[in-house]
């Protein structure tokens, strides 16, 4: 077992040094020749977004939004969590001095989560090097870097992550403890390689133990589609069938807790409290389940039938499904 109290203890003792700590595990070679360590050191940026008008995602992301951006290459390339750049109208990189940078929209890969922006001038920061996730383990120790700061933490566990708007990742990395203004920030190795980027705070990074803490989207899950996500924005394959359904699972029943407006559950007629039982006829064994065996269906516009129990009986409801990224606004050119 994890000595994980001790460990958590022993973090927080460890972040009263951070600078400390930064210069003991990162090896970067610019410290020779500062007296102070920023966060350019570690390829971050800060990233501010301002949605588009009547952005459909503003709801549950909010308007205005912050969060960090990691620099990928030098031609201005950042890195960030794909719903801070969700319907964005305007993207702002901030470095540690306080300098500015517009920025465009590259894409959103609607798979991995992630989303990519570029600078429209060079950015003064050196570019972060990737590493290698699937090398990563629990136990090891890492460095999670946001715009406002370092933080030390461990790898605690990788496992799948199912998300509760029609996401799932084959395996995720979970650290503890738990920090702050994670969006976008970026998970580095001893080495300072860049091995994913912050998705979510967790109640349980461990698994089944409450132990707080984050996610990450591991940087392998990029590297197969990075070419064509700079070139079109996206990877090519084929979009996968969107429902707009947020579910929450209990004992295996899929709840739909709420269904996003104008989205195509809803105009199939699916409420929130509605029980997803199973898909085409065959029972569901869970999130997991349901978003696996959706995306198996075929592409995005493939109709799809549903068995909903509502009240007391169930219902087979048939839903057409759209390409998630068809539902969100674009960004307005005049």
């Amino acid at each position: 077992m994890y000595p994980f109290h001790s460990i958590i203890t022993g973090l927080q003792r460890l972040a009263r040094a951070l600078p400390v700590l930064a210069v003991l595990l990162f090896p970067v070679p610019a410290l020779a020749a500062e007296s102070q360590l920023t966060l350019d050191h570690f390829s971050v940026v800060k990233l501010t977004v301002k949605a588009v008008p009547d952005a459909r995602s503003a709801r549950t992301l909010g308007a205005q939004r912050e969060g960090t951006g990691v620099v990928i290459d030098s031609s201005g390339l950042v890195m960030t969590i794909g719903y801070l750049v969700t319907e964005a109208d305007t993207v702002e990189l901030a470095t540690a001095d306080g300098r500015k940078f517009a920025a465009n929209v590259v894409g959103y890969d609607n798979a991995t989560g992630l989303g990519l922006v570029k600078s429209l001038q060079p950015l003064p920061v050196k570019p972060v090097d990737f590493g290698q996730s699937a090398a990563a383990s629990p136990r090891d120790m890492v460095l999670i870097v946001g715009f406002d700061g370092v933080a030390p933490a461990y790898i605690v566990s990788k496992r799948p992550f199912v998300g509760y708007w029609e996401y799932l990742l084959d395996e995720a990395i979970y650290t503890a403890p738990a920090t702050v203004n994670w969006q976008g920030a970026a998970l580095l190795s001893r080495e300072g390689k860049l091995l994913g980027i912050g998705s979510l705070a967790v109640g349980d990074a461990i698994g089944q133990s409450g132990v707080p803490g984050n996610m990450f989207v591991p940087i392998d899950t990029l590297k197969p589609v990075l070419g064509d996500f700079i070139a079109n924005g996206r990877a090519t394959s084929k979009p996968r069938p969107w429902l707009g359904i947020t579910s929450q699972e209990v004992q295996g029943k899929v709840i739909v807790t709420r269904v996003t407006a104008e989205g195509p559950a809803e105009e199939a007629g699916l409420q929130a409290g509605d029980i997803i039982v199973g898909l085409g006829g065959q029972p569901l064994q869970g999130q997991a389940d349901f978003y696996t065996r959706l995306w198996k269906t075929g592409e995005a516009g493939v109709e799809v039938t549903l068995d909903v129990l509502k009240g007391n009986r169930v219902e087979a409801v048939k839903v057409k499904s759209i390409a998630r990224e068809r539902h969100f606004r674009s960004r307005p050119v005049y």
